[in-house]
């Protein structure tokens, strides 16, 4: 970075977003999304280069790395485009139009998500990570660039016509689902086309990547044990086993990190989410409570340890996610050498840690190792041993804390800490904790106290003391969920009185009164391109299904008719949906059962 750069710094300087600040010192003349850039494409007839992602992303620093901290980047960019930068967590709004376009046009989709727009922001064409020089059959940013300023300079007016044409086919396809009754053997069907993704030998439901998939665990747990069917509780519980035994659980500072890249849950991508934290502890609490097996309390009470300890501010709301790299390399924070552990721990004591936890000079990782008990009976394992190795653990925890730190995504998110707060809850109860259930009071207060406005409207965003942007469907059905699960444990009145007004405000702001279901965004939000509903559950579940998990829930509180009449209503609208892909709308299935917790 010049140092033309660092005394001229860009328009996301003034922004409060960490991934924008990230490249607020970018030769690039980034603008924020507003009306500024959007005039400055439309006065100077050129397309808009939207970039969207988020500041713990590893593919996304990539992508700064090597293309825009570039000078002969910026130049082409600068000259002919008005470039966008988003933080998809602040602007999920945002995120999840332009992604829909992605996975129209290209048929799957990521971040950084890049988009060419006409001023008039309808996208022309979507991909993600771009090198700056095409190699091995990807084609570089430069001659993307400079391909697409002849096309739009030679034929602008069949570009958005294009524009407009792909606008309504995507708004057509993927605002469509299918309204009616839930069928009787849905549960049925969803076990069924779970076993049939089942990975027999490493647990999970998929080969590789491998994502945790929460919601696909509590079903089968809760099908096993509801229905008495041994085949999904075992299913459920070498899922949970074999997960917790790879390199995706941190085995020094706990936590769960985002997935796996391969089979065996070894490898994970790096980066740790409050959300996958949450829903995680919560599905391992569940499991304790259905099985009664103390290792599942013990993974429950770790992953607490964890976001007690890292995620946490010191008003009591929680952050949104730590980084896969240091230093410009992924993992580096958590990986080993042998040597390290031998000269830390000594010749004895070094190589017991290491062979209990497949640490070789060999390596597993890239010449280095990766913590793990893939190879490891747990059953085997005896109080006295593990006693010794998490002995040896806060030593190496302790030596870990001096390196270089991940970078901390200090964005406090209603809808995520929504879920934090319900697991908290949740937890507190079933483990008789009742510093959980403190820590999930602090964060809701938190939330109530700072962001809800003086209208009463919910907020998204809290950074350096400031809430912002209206709340997403996600932010109410979340937090409502997480209020409610709070006042079940507290019967703090004013928990169920607030969730009953926010409930109230997100029927008014969210519901679509013409054809059913929750929009994503208000009706008092900007109003983008394409208002999308959200029915499907990935690794962030969808706001209809927590607005049904909800309503469920404050149904079987107050007994009130018109609560439970709003929950088949949302149901009906995409049962069809659900009946045809049953496990996209697996937390929409636990609620229609009542199997939710």
């Amino acid at each position: 970075m010049n140092e033309k750069n660092i005394k001229n710094p860009n328009k996301l300087i003034y922004e409060k977003s960490p991934y924008l600040l990230q490249h607020a010192y970018n030769p690039i003349n980034w603008y924020p999304w507003g009306e500024e850039a959007f005039q400055k494409a439309k006065e100077e007839d050129k397309p808009i280069f939207l970039s969207i992602g988020y500041s713990t992303c590893r593919w996304c620093h990539n992508m700064n790395r090597e293309s825009f901290q570039d000078e002969e980047v910026a130049s082409i960019l600068n000259e002919y485009y008005v470039p966008i930068k988003v933080d998809r967590e602040e602007r999920p709004d945002i995120d999840k139009v332009y992604i829909t376009f992605a996975e129209a046009l290209t048929g799957s989709a990521g971040w950084p998500l890049t988009l060419l727009l006409t001023p008039d922001r309808k996208p022309f064409f979507a991909g993600t990570y771009f090198p700056k020089r095409s190699k091995r059959g990807l084609t570089g940013l430069i001659d993307l660039l400079m391909k697409i300023k002849d096309t739009w300079k030679e034929r602008k007016e069949d570009i958005i016509s294009e524009s407009d044409y792909i606008l309504k086919e995507v708004d057509l396809r993927y605002n469509r689902y299918s309204k009616g009754s839930i069928h009787e053997d849905i549960l049925k069907t969803t076990m069924e086309e779970l076993e049939n993704n089942y990975d027999n030998i490493n647990g999970g439901f998929s080969l590789r990547p491998k994502f945790p998939l929460p919601q696909y665990i509590l079903f089968s747990l809760e099908y096993g044990y509801n229905i008495n069917n041994q085949k999904a509780l075992n299913m459920a519980k070498n899922t949970l086993d074999n997960m917790y035994k790879g390199g995706i659980f941190d085995h020094i500072g706990f936590g769960f990190y985002r997935y796996s890249v391969d089979a065996k849950w070894l490898v994970p991508h790096f980066e740790k989410m409050l959300y996958d934290n949450a829903l995680l502890a919560m599905t391992y609490i569940r499991a304790y409570e259905i099985t009664k097996n103390p290792l599942y309390k013990e993974i429950g009470d770790k992953i607490f340890e964890f976001v007690l300890r890292d995620m946490v501010s010191e008003e009591g709301g929680f952050y949104s996610a730590l980084d896969a790299e240091t230093e410009g390399e992924e993992g580096k924070y958590y990986v080993f050498e042998y040597d390290e552990i031998i000269n830390l721990l000594g010749e004895d004591f070094g190589k017991y840690y290491c062979s209990y936890y497949d640490i070789t000079k060999e390596g597993n990782f890239e010449g280095k190792n990766i913590p793990n008990l893939i190879e490891k009976d747990l059953d085997d394992i005896s109080e006295l041993d593990m006693n010794k190795l998490d002995s040896m653990r806060d030593m190496i925890l302790s030596y870990r804390d001096k390196r270089v730190k991940p970078h901390r995504d200090e964005k406090i998110l209603t809808s995520w800490n929504g879920l934090m707060i319900a697991s908290l809850a949740y937890g507190g109860k079933v483990l008789n904790k009742n510093l959980y259930i403190k820590k999930a009071k602090e964060a809701a207060d938190f939330i109530i106290s700072n962001s809800i406005d003086e209208k009463k409207y919910l907020l998204s965003t809290h950074i350096d003391g400031k809430s912002y942007n209206y709340g997403f469907l996600e932010d109410y059905a979340f937090f409502i969920y997480g209020l409610l699960t709070l006042y079940q444990v507290t019967k703090k009145e004013a928990y169920l009185e607030i969730s009953k007004k926010l409930k109230d405000d997100m029927i008014k702001f969210f519901w679509d009164e013409k054809d059913g279901g929750f929009f994503y965004y208000s009706h008092i939000s900007e109003q983008l391109i394409l208002r999308p509903k959200d029915f499907y559950d990935g690794a962030i579940p969808s706001g209809n299904s927590f607005a049904a998990l909800s309503f469920q829930k404050l149904s079987s509180i107050t007994k009130d008719e018109e609560v439970y009449k709003k929950f088949n209503e949302t149901l009906y609208t995409i049962g069809d949906s659900i009946n045809k892909n049953p496990t996209a709308h697996i937390y929409s299935i636990l609620a229609f059962t009542s199997f939710a917790i």
